[in-house]
C-alpha cells in the first residue's frame, strides 16, 4: 500500500470517528425520551374501549330461561291467612297447577350470549340453558326473541341456540385465541347480575388452564372483571373479534375477584360449527385408556423426563384394538402436535375428525416410533376419545382404602399352589379356583396378588389383593416365576424402576411403576 493511500484512510477513519462523536449523544438523548414514551403507553393500557364497544354491543345479548320444577312431596307449605294481600303470591308459588298431583312452581335465571350469524344463531353457555322450558333472548335495545335450542355439548360447556328474526342481526366473528399472549388487553361484555350491556377490561392472566371442569380443560384465565350472569358472554381482542366464552369464575364471595375462565375459540369454534351443522357433536375416537406419564414411570421406560400420555389399556371394539398402539407405549405426539401432558391427548383427540388418518408418535421400549392410525367416532358412551384411568387407581395415587373389618377374609392359596414373595408382594398362579374366589374377570390372565406386606412399594402404589399382575417392562408374565425372573432381569440390567400392567378383579387396566432398590 502506497505511503498516500494509507494516509488517505487513516484521514477518512478519523473524519468519521469525529463525526460519530459528534451525533452520538444526540442518539442518546431520544432514545430515553422514545423507550419512556412506549412505557408509558404500555403502563396506561388502551386509551379507550369505546368506539370498540359501541361497534359490539348489540350483538351480545341477554339470555333469560324459566324452568317449571317440582316441588317436594311433603315439604311444608306456609299457611297464609285468608284474605291477606299475599294470598295469591303463596298460592302460584307453593300450590302450581296440581298437575300430576304435585306442587310446582316456575323459576328464572339470567345469563348471556352472542351473535355468530345475522341468520340468528347465538352461543352461550350450556350451564345457563340446561333444563330449561323456555327460552328467550333479550337484545340491546330491549326486544324479545323466543329461542330454539339447536344443540348443546356438556363437554365443553357450550351450547347454539337460534331466533327468528325478521331483519338481519348484528353479529360478530371468532378470532384465534392460539395468537393470543399473556399480557394481551381482552374485553368482556355480558350481562351481569342482571345488568346488561356491562363492559369490562382487563388481560389474559394465564392460558391452558385446567379447572377440572371437564375433560377437555384449556382455558383462558382473565382479570377482566366476571360475574354471575357474565357465563356466555364473549371475550373479544382489542380487534372486535371473539377470543373466548366466559363461563366459570373463582370467587369466595360469589363476586369477581379478577380470576375468569372463558373456553377459548380454538376449541368453541369447531364445537359450535358441528353444532350448527348436525345438532351435536362429531368427535373423533382413538380407543385408548391413558394415565399421565410419573417420573418413575419415565425412568423405567428409559425416557429423559415425564411428558406425553401412558396408555394403559385398549377399548374393545376400538380403533387401535388389533394395532398398532399397543399397552405401554406412551403417546408424545399426536397428527403433529406434541403431547406434554396427559390432558393434551384428551383435548387433541376430541379436536380430530372422525375417519381421519393421523400419525401418532409413541415411546415403545425406550425408542420413538411413529405410527399411523385411523380415529373413529365417539359416541355417547362411557368410553372417551381417550379415557383417563380413575385417579385413585393412577401410579403415585391416593393410599389404598383399608378392608373393611366386616368383610370376609380372602382364601388361601390351594395346596400345592406354588406362591412367590417379589417386592413384598406375594403372587400365586391364577388358576380357576382363585379366580371364582377372588372374582375375577374370565378375560383377565398373568400373576395374582394374594397377600401385601406392610410398608412394600406395591401397597403405596395402590395395589391390592386380587389384583392381577399382566406384564412387567411390557413383556407378558403368567406366573409369579416369571414376575421373579423379569424383575431379577431387570436388577442385573441396572433399571431403578419396574413397570408393571396391573389388572382389577373386574378387568380394568392401570400402569404403576415399582421401585427396585
Amino acid at each position: 500500500m502506497t505511503a498516500r493511500r494509507h494516509d488517505f484512510l487513516l484521514r477518512l477513519a478519523l473524519k468519521a470517528s469525529a463525526l460519530l462523536l459528534a451525533t452520538w449523544p444526540l442518539a442518546l438523548a431520544a432514545f430515553p425520551a422514545q423507550a419512556g414514551q412506549s412505557l408509558a403507553a404500555m403502563q396506561a393500557g388502551p386509551a379507550s374501549v369505546a368506539d370498540l364497544a359501541e361497534g359490539l354491543l348489540d350483538a351480545v345479548v341477554n339470555i333469560s330461561i324459566s324452568q317449571n320444577v317440582k316441588d317436594d312431596e311433603g315439604s311444608p307449605v306456609p299457611q297464609v291467612q285468608d284474605g291477606s294481600p299475599f294470598q295469591d303470591l303463596f298460592d302460584d308459588y307453593y300450590k302450581g297447577d296440581g298437575k300430576d298431583g304435585g306442587n310446582s312452581h316456575t323459576v328464572t335465571s339470567l345469563g348471556s350470549g352472542f351473535v355468530i350469524d345475522p341468520a340468528g344463531f347465538i352461543v352461550t353457555n350450556n350451564h345457563v340453558i340446561e333444563g330449561a322450558d323456555d327460552i328467550e333472548v333479550i337484545f340491546a335495545k330491549g326486544n324479545k326473541l323466543k329461542a330454539k335450542l339447536i344443540g348443546t355439548d356438556p363437554k365443553t360447556d357450550l351450547s347454539l341456540l337460534k331466533v327468528e328474526s325478521k331483519v338481519p342481526l348484528k353479529s360478530v366473528k371468532f378470532g384465534d385465541s392460539a395468537r393470543m399472549r399473556i399480557g394481551d388487553w381482552v374485553m368482556a361484555i355480558g350481562n351481569p347480575f342482571g345488568l346488561g350491556g356491562s363492559v369490562t377490561v382487563g388481560i389474559i392472566s394465564a392460558r391452558g388452564r385446567n379447572i377440572n371442569a371437564g375433560p377437555y380443560d384449556n382455558f383462558i384465565q382473565t382479570d377482566a372483571a366476571i360475574n354471575k350472569g357474565n357465563s356466555g358472554g364473549p371475550l373479544f381482542n382489542m380487534q372486535g373479534e371473539v377470543i373466548g366464552i366466559n363461563t366459570a369464575i373463582i370467587s369466595p364471595s360469589g363476586g369477581s375477584i379478577g380470576i375468569g375462565f372463558s373456553v377459548p375459540s380454538e376449541i368453541a369454534v369447531n364445537v359450535v360449527d358441528q353444532l350448527k351443522q348436525f345438532g351435536e357433536t362429531r368427535r373423533g375416537w382413538l380407543g385408548v385408556r391413558v394415565q399421565p406419564v410419573t417420573d418413575d414411570i419415565a425412568e423405567s421406560l428409559g425416557m429423559d423426563g415425564a411428558r406425553g400420555a401412558l396408555v394403559s389399556g385398549l377399548v374393545k371394539g376400538g380403533p387401535v384394538e388389533n394395532g398398532p398402539i399397543k399397552t405401554g407405549d406412551v403417546i408424545v405426539s399426536f397428527d403433529g402436535k406434541p403431547i406434554g401432558e396427559m390432558r393434551d391427548l384428551l383435548r387433541i383427540v376430541a379436536e380430530s375428525p372422525m375417519d381421519k388418518q393421523v400419525e401418532v408418535g409413541v415411546i415403545r421400549d425406550g425408542k420413538p416410533l411413529t405410527l399411523s392410525v385411523k380415529l373413529g367416532r365417539l359416541e355417547d358412551q362411557p368410553d372417551q376419545p381417550v379415557t383417563a384411568d380413575p385417579q385413585s387407581k393412577l401410579d403415585g395415587g391416593d393410599e389404598p382404602a383399608q378392608p373393611d373389618a366386616n368383610s370376609a377374609p380372602k382364601p388361601d392359596d390351594p395346596a400345592g399352589n406354588a406362591t412367590v414373595d417379589v417386592l413384598g408382594m406375594t403372587l400365586s398362579t391364577l388358576d380357576e379356583k382363585m379366580r371364582s374366589d377372588y372374582g375375577i374377570d374370565k378375560d383377565v390372565k398373568g400373576a395374582l396378588i394374594t397377600a401385601i406386606a406392610d410398608g412394600s412399594p406395591a401397597l403405596s402404589k395402590g395395589l391390592e389383593e386380587g389384583d392381577v399382575i399382566i406384564e412387567v417392562a411390557q413383556s407378558a408374565v403368567s406366573d409369579g416365576k416369571a414376575v421373579a425372573d423379569k424383575i431379577a432381569e431387570l436388577k442385573q440390567q441396572g433399571r431403578r424402576n419396574a413397570l408393571m400392567l396391573v389388572a382389577s378383579p373386574n378387568g380394568d387396566l392401570r400402569t404403576v411403576a415399582l421401585s427396585l432398590e
